[in-house]
């Protein structure tokens, strides 16, 4: 008898919608679930640890691994390359009921070409203002790179229609985006939920 793999589910936002808060709120509400650390070639911030919120890469060995085949999906953004390791990927799903992961909207379209198998979520933002706010509030971001960043959350947003499930990620109102998430994936997998 085949074991079970588990079900990859990606989560994806603008910059600032709330993606690895979300995630960390799913993580709780399904004990045998996982975060997929994915890789970037941008700096660490402060708090994050290698390894932990992402693998950080030098650019020339992300390169060399995108050259040789070993991303599932991959992502330039703002300068710096995001993707999710097929070995990461498959060991996390072997493991796991429920493997959460972020991508942009390219990351799900590579994934969609690629034919992976996967559960998507787009997080919209209530409105363009706060999702500017919260950018901010963040920090290391210039207001030149807000604007830009604002300007690619529109384009993302407009694009958010090829997702299974579009949930409107409400300043201050996060667990309810949480509730309407775990119901869809709970209906979706039979994964039940604590």
């Amino acid at each position: 008898m085949e074991e079970k793999k588990g079900t990859f589910v990606l989560v994806s936002a603008p910059s600032g919608g709330g993606k690895n808060a979300i995630i960390r709120a799913l993580l709780k509400k399904f004990t045998h679930s996982t975060q997929l650390v994915t890789t970037t070639t941008r700096d660490m911030r402060p708090l994050e640890a290698d390894g932990v919120d992402y693998h950080f890469l030098d650019k020339e060995i992300f390169k060399k691994k995108l050259e040789a085949g070993e991303f599932v999906e991959y992502n330039e953004y703002d300068g710096n390359f995001y993707g999710t390791q097929w070995t990461d990927l498959n060991e996390a799903l072997e493991q796991y009921d429920l493997v959460f992961s972020q991508a942009e909207v390219n990351g799900k379209k590579h994934l969609d070409k690629k034919g992976v198998p996967h559960i998507s979520i787009f997080l919209l933002p209530e409105d363009f203002e706060i999702l500017r706010d919260r950018i901010k509030k963040r920090g290391g971001t210039s207001d030149d790179s807000i604007d830009e960043r604002l300007e690619i959350a529109k384009k993302e947003v407009e694009q958010s229609g090829i997702y299974d499930l579009r949930v409107v990620n409400e300043d201050g109102k996060m667990e309810k985006a949480v509730d309407s998430i775990v119901n869809y994936l709970v209906e979706a997998t039979g994964v039940q939920s604590e």
